[in-house]
């Protein structure tokens, strides 16, 4: 089986030094695919820019955490605040949600009202994945499923990135325990995308590195890619100063754009006879 790699950068709509970013990556690197922040701040600008560059496919990055809701506070109380924000991040969010006190029906609302905002600007929506994953906690992927079958949206990504895989990254006892229980729970909403008939990458890189995919590290994945079809996360941008006052993740956003614009990753492609595609493209290949 031939291999195959989908390079998707994430956060499109987050800041205008990211939306530059991926657009650079795409046009002068190997980025296939982006996914746009309905709630972002730079979304409209985020939507300009993918209907300038149609090739570039667009999934919706859902949001639970991390942002502004495009729903009213009023609307959904439990899950955002009086002035319209989500939960900080992953732990908050997870924290309230399983403690019961995030009512379920304003998620579907708030996911819903996002896919629809990216629906209504004329963008084919090529598949739904999400900040910090949430996508696949329980009881929220039967509501992503659900909004991808209201919208006919074909595919979704699966973050389970293999469980024995390193890259040579700066191992991080907390980032390995975070990857071991998503990839576990990504093996459970795999099996029901599947059985909802979405299409998903036979496996996905990323999660580990998390925005540190330096060129170094993306070569690596290159050349240990399996057959198949392999999504590849990253987080390119173009000013980590300007970037960092703003979100203090530690992310290297400059570097993960250099190494999609590197000429050693595209050498590092032809040499390793891997394809480009995005999840577009996904829904044209053969079911395993």
């Amino acid at each position: 089986m031939k291999r195959k790699i989908i390079i998707n950068a994430d956060d499109f709509g987050l800041h205008p030094a990211v939306n530059k970013g991926i657009i650079d990556g795409f046009s002068n690197g190997c980025i296939t695919s982006a996914s746009i922040m309905p709630g972002g701040e730079a979304f409209v600008e985020a939507v300009e820019l993918a209907a300038d560059h149609p090739n570039l496919g667009i999934g919706v990055h859902l949001m639970v955490v991390g942002g502004r809701a495009v729903c009213k506070p009023l609307d959904i109380p439990t899950l955002a605040d009086a002035q319209g924000f989500l939960p900080l991040d992953y732990p908050a969010f997870l924290k309230r949600y399983f403690a019961g006190r995030v009512d379920t029906q304003e998620i579907r609302r708030e996911l819903t009202a996002q896919v629809d905002r990216v629906a209504k600007t004329g963008l084919p929506i090529t598949h739904l994945d999400s900040h910090q994953h949430m996508h696949v906690v329980p009881g929220i992927i039967d509501i992503v499923l659900d909004i991808a079958e209201q919208f006919a949206i074909p595919a979704i990504r699966i973050p389970g990135e293999p469980l024995l895989f390193t890259g040579g990254y700066p191992l991080h006892c907390s980032r390995f325990i975070a990857r071991t229980g998503l990839s576990i729970l990504s093996e459970f909403a795999a099996r029901k995308a599947q059985r909802r008939g979405l299409r998903t990458p036979d496996h996905f890189f990323g999660m580990l590195a998390g925005g540190n995919l330096q060129p170094e590290y993306l070569l690596k994945i290159i050349r240990q890619l399996p057959a198949g079809v392999s999504e590849v996360m990253l987080h390119p941008g173009v000013n980590d100063l300007v970037l960092q006052k703003t979100y203090q993740w530690g992310y290297h956003w400059q570097d993960e754009l250099q190494a999609v614009m590197s000429i050693h990753t595209r050498s590092c492609l032809q040499e390793e006879k891997v394809g480009l595609i995005s999840f577009r493209e996904l829904c044209d290949e053969p079911i395993n």
